[in-house]
């Protein structure tokens, strides 16, 4: 891959990289307030916070594990592995590398990974 392409698709990763570090600081507050209102509820209140708790610890889980697999395609461009398929070391589509940066597969090797024919790589 050319130096602008990776230059391209640098850009994208770490703007993203900026947006899922607000929002996970951002639902780490709304989880902080969430605790902090806790006391003096009836049963009803209680439940509702509760259910607010785990959607923002859930929301904050997928956010964590979204922002590692945008910060280990940065790495890879930064190793020179960037667009290559873990799986099966081909070259990954520049179309899917558009749609999705942080992509780790090509098409084919996902696809046999989501229909469990193939184990996933170690990280």
């Amino acid at each position: 891959m050319d130096t602008t392409r990776l230059q391209h698709f640098r850009t994208l990763l770490e703007e993203k990289r900026r947006t899922l570090r607000a929002t996970v600081a951002r639902t780490e507050e709304d989880g902080r307030a969430a605790q902090a209102s806790d006391s003096a509820q009836d049963i009803i209140d209680r439940a509702s916070g509760s259910y607010q708790k785990e959607f923002l610890f859930a929301r904050s889980n997928n956010d964590r594990q979204f922002l590692q697999m945008v910060e280990r395609a940065l790495s890879s461009i930064t190793e020179g592995t960037y667009g290559e398929c873990e799986q099966c070391g081909e070259a990954i589509n520049q179309r899917r590398l558009e749609a999705v940066p942080w992509a780790r597969h090509c098409i084919g090797c996902q696809e046999k990974l989501e229909r469990g024919e193939l184990e996933p790589a170690t990280e």
